[in-house]
């Protein structure tokens, strides 16, 4: 498991992480009849090695409101990773794994029916998600007469990247923002997040949760960034409170800002002495015609003069050239629209 899905399996060990995440983003009319305060992680044994490792710490068990009924939770993480067509496979076989694991251990009686479970795959990478939900679109039409034996296990998707920014923005929803900081580019897009995160898990319950966020953003997601935006220092420190993340984000946009206008002023007075030059340059060159013309055709009018001092670089020095051969101002400026009287 590399960094970036072990960074997601620790932020979603928390129950208000998994809250958010049903409640914000799974619209579905059971939703409204789960009590979140029951919320409980699930620490099975596992059949099989491949089942420990994929969700391990990722089960959760919740009770419906007023029952001692329980709907079960597992979230089966593929952050940044390839879309699996076999997806609806591997789940039917993790629901199925999961019902015997709990058999096995006593947790359900034999005899005794089994919890609803609510398989949830949450999905960050960048292509669109086409694999099948339901393991039933993995298998054949059958022949008339079969279609009555053709298993049915459906899993719920969360693509990350299918929600608009507009739509996470208007959420008060811990996941919500994991979705922002993973779609920033900026620190400034960071840091409103992570101020938003302060304000939101003010709790001292949410204290762990806090410390995770500020792992995760000073751990991988800023790292990440900064190879993409300068902005960003290379060099990361550990950080475990938001807070902190905050405090080094707003330092480095401070900086930068300074850096930024810093060079902004240098380039700015560079332009102007250039300017400057030229500036001089079209003076002395305006000087310069305006009397090669009174020694050549006498007084000249005020419109000519203003012609010749509003003029460019350019054009003074191609009248200059044609001083010596005109025998009129018209040779010299061309039928300009002044008097040249």
């Amino acid at each position: 498991m590399n960094q970036h899905d072990l960074g997601y399996t620790k932020l979603f060990s928390h129950p208000r992480m998994i809250q958010d995440l049903v409640a914000g983003f799974i619209q579905e009319e059971w939703v409204a009849g789960l009590d979140f305060s029951t919320l409980e992680k699930v620490n099975p044994v596992y059949v099989t090695d491949d089942f420990r490792k994929r969700i391990d710490d990722l089960v959760w068990k919740i009770r419906w409101q007023g029952t001692d009924r329980w709907l079960l939770i597992y979230l089966i993480l593929e952050p940044q990773s390839t879309m699996d067509a076999l997806m609806a496979l591997r789940h039917a076989l993790y629901e199925l794994l999961l019902y015997q694991d709990l058999l096995q251990s006593g947790i359900i009686p034999a005899g005794q029916k089994f919890p609803p479970v609510a398989p949830i795959v949450l999905y960050n990478g960048k292509d669109r998600w086409t694999a099948a939900r339901d393991v039933s679109d993995l298998i054949e039409e059958s022949p008339p007469g079969l279609e009555a034996y053709r298993p049915h296990m459906r899993y719920l998707l969360v693509d990350e990247h299918r929600y608009q920014h507009s739509d996470l923005v208007s959420m008060q929803n811990a996941v919500a923002a994991l979705f922002r900081l993973e779609k920033s580019r900026s620190v400034a897009d960071v840091r409103q997040v992570v101020r938003e995160l302060i304000l939101w898990l003010q709790d001292p319950q949410q204290q762990t949760l806090r410390r995770t966020f500020a792992n995760w953003l000073s751990r991988i997601l800023l790292p990440r960034l900064s190879k993409k935006n300068s902005a960003i220092p290379e060099s990361i420190p550990e950080m475990n409170e938001l807070e902190e993340v905050h405090a080094m984000l707003a330092e480095t946009a401070e900086g930068w800002t300074r850096e930024w206008k810093q060079e902004g002023l240098q380039q700015g007075l560079q332009q102007g002495r250039q300017q400057g030059r030229q500036e001089g340059r079209q003076e002395e060159a305006s000087k310069i015609l305006l009397r090669q013309l009174t020694r050549r055709f006498g007084d000249l009018s005020a419109g000519v003069r203003e012609k010749i001092n509003a003029a460019g670089l350019d054009d003074l020095e191609l009248w200059s050239d044609r001083v010596l051969d005109a025998h009129s101002l018209a040779d010299v400026l061309g039928h300009l629209p002044v008097d040249l009287h």
